[in-house]
């Protein structure tokens, strides 16, 4: 049940770093979620560096560490997705 818990928190903050990075992203849906997914565990992995993995409530620190880390890493696959799109495109023009 983790692993499901996971893909869904998953799907949820890739769509949500897609949301907030600006201009259009062309990676697909299960590319975002994938990002989203490792987005929440290296958060995960941060705020429990940090101390704040666990507090009393909502882990608000937890879930902005979580939420910034899939907002870069889905910044970072959709440049090197749209570098390799972009490339395959040429080669198959060529």
């Amino acid at each position: 049940m983790g692993w499901l818990w996971a893909i869904i928190v998953g799907f949820v903050l890739g769509v949500i770093a897609k949301a907030i990075i600006p201009g259009k992203q062309h990676s697909p849906l299960w590319l975002t979620v994938i990002c989203g997914t490792i987005g929440g565990l290296v958060g995960n992995a941060v705020a429990r560096a940090v101390g704040v993995a666990e507090t009393r409530g909502i882990d608000w620190t937890r879930h902005l560490f979580q939420l910034v880390a899939a907002i870069i890493i889905v910044f970072i696959v959709d440049r090197l997705y749209m570098e390799t799109l972009g490339k395959r495109k040429q080669q198959r023009q060529v």
